[in-house]
């Protein structure tokens, strides 16, 4: 994009160039920056006014002038996949709620954060739905907007509460085909589809084959392998990838889109290719522990390899590989944390009752929302395997367009001013001392990163700056677009 020297060039909504007078004032104006947009990447100023990007141009003026010479904007970070304060079993308790996991994300250059709605018990989706609301009122840093998990194909659920959310804005849900208590069998899946086609939702799947990992659990505790390393070795990728090519066939059967969350090998993410070619809309999530961690670092001495245990379990360098290849080449659409953070030293939490004698108890789920956006970068962009436009795709304006948040996701004219702002040769350390999530760990501990978000922006107000939260909880719950089949 050209920048003209005498008045401010903009992109409208549509992505188009147009021209506007240099002389319009703004609530706030970042100036200097390397601005990433989906028309491409140029340096200008951005005017912002009434929470929303009013300009983009040179020579802005405004009441509050933010100088981000030597730093790129780039559109606030979309996490479409954490989980805060959810219902983990009798006696297990998340490290995070609203308050905290929003505090590390938006410290981590988030600007919405997509939770899920669990219900405890019997409770139904819809009370569920509200009581978890009311705990996010008042105490969110960053905006959320919530997905549903749904673990009942019952008549309430498919016929009552899911069309009633759906038609609030509640326009994804998440099925699982492994834990049980949880998973749902291929018929139920399909009728749960079906509600989706109907009702405008997208299906989101957590995609392992329950049954194989139970034969290999039972297998593994029967000899003797008890340790933290046997929950890997009891995922191997042939449960994920059959699980996917199940998943995608249930979708083509039903005729939806679908989200395969957390893509963990190369296997699986070829069967999402093969489907693709089949014409099923299906998209590809994966995480940074898929490129950055392996099973190995379950491996350790002790108990300590309960900090990696996560589903799926990361692979070996020759998956990250393959992930790396998807990334690289378009293969995944989005980039997630999959955030999921239990206290190590904590009988409420990685160390619970029966956890030490064997992998089955210990709870499945890291931290990692504030890492994830600087660890893609420092790996992706600093080390020239992806673009700034890419980073941005996979990490904000992907996650807007597939879930419906249209004023989210990207650097236009029109779209709400959730801004980061990036020193891309701040070079540091990952350290738990650092971090602002509610886990007493991190799996990157030491992990070095070069890229790192200075300044985070929510609806124009600042939320964090110079590694600290700044501000009042501004965030609200944002409803979403339907999808379209």
């Amino acid at each position: 994009m050209a920048i003209e020297s005498l008045a401010t060039v903009w992109l409208n909504a549509t992505g188009t160039v147009a021209m506007q007078s240099e002389h319009s004032g703004h609530d706030t104006v970042i100036t200097g920056a390397q601005v990433v947009t989906p028309a491409g990447t140029a340096l200008c100023d951005i005017g912002i006014r009434d929470g929303r990007i009013a300009t983009l141009g040179t020579g802005l003026q405004g009441d509050r002038v933010i100088d981000a010479t030597g730093l790129i904007a780039m559109p606030g970070g979309i996490d479409s996949h954490v989980h805060i304060a959810q219902p983990s079993g009798p006696g297990i308790e998340m490290a995070d709620d609203f308050a905290s996991a929003t505090r590390a994300a938006a410290c981590g250059g988030n600007t919405l954060v997509m939770p899920f709605v669990l219900p405890d018990g019997d409770q139904s989706l819809r009370d569920a739905t509200n009581a978890y609301l009311a705990q996010a009122e008042g105490q969110c840093l960053t905006d959320i907007s919530c997905h549903l998990i749904v673990k009942s194909a019952d008549p309430v659920t498919l016929g009552q509460d899911l069309p009633a959310l759906i038609a609030l804005g509640l326009t994804s849900f998440k099925v699982f085909m492994t834990y049980e208590g949880m998973r749902l069998n291929d018929a139920e899946i399909l009728r749960v589809m079906d509600v989706a086609k109907e009702q405008g939702a997208l299906t989101l799947v957590h995609a392992e084959n329950e049954d194989a990992i139970e034969f290999l659990r039972d297998k593994a505790e029967r000899a003797g392998d008890t340790a933290p390393v046997f929950h890997a070795r009891s995922r191997p990728v042939p449960v994920e990838r059959e699980a996917t090519h199940r998943a995608t066939t249930l979708a083509e059967v039903a005729g939806v889109p679908l989200m395969i969350v957390h893509v963990s090998n190369g296997a699986a993410l070829e069967e999402i290719r093969r489907a693709k070619e089949r014409g099923v809309k299906v998209y590809a999530e994966t995480c940074p522990q898929y490129i950055t961690l392996t099973a190995d670092d379950l491996d350790r001495a002790g108990f300590e390899g309960a900090k990696w245990v996560c589903s799926p379990p990361p692979r070996d360098t020759d998956e990250q590989a393959a992930i790396w290849a998807g990334l690289e080449q378009g293969a995944f659409d989005v980039f997630s944390s999959d955030h999921c953070p239990f206290r190590f030293a904590d009988p409420a939490g990685k160390d619970a009752p029966g956890a030490r004698a064997s992998f089955r108890n210990i709870p499945n789920g890291i931290p990692g929302v504030e890492t994830r956006l600087p660890i893609l970068f420092s790996e992706g962009v600093s080390k020239g395997r992806i673009t700034l436009e890419a980073f941005a795709a996979l990490t904000a304006t992907n996650h807007a367009r597939i879930y419906g948040l249209t004023d989210k996701g990207a650097i236009m004219v029109g779209k709400d001013a959730d801004i980061v702002l990036w020193d891309p040769s701040l070079t540091k350390a990952i350290c738990q001392d650092d971090l602002h999530h509610g886990a007493d760990y991190t799996p990157w501990e030491g992990f070095e990163v070069t890229g790192w978000p200075v300044h985070t922006l929510l609806r124009g107000q600042t939320v964090m700056q110079n590694g600290a939260p700044e501000g009042v909880p501004l965030g609200r719950h944002v409803a979403r677009e339907k999808v379209s089949a």
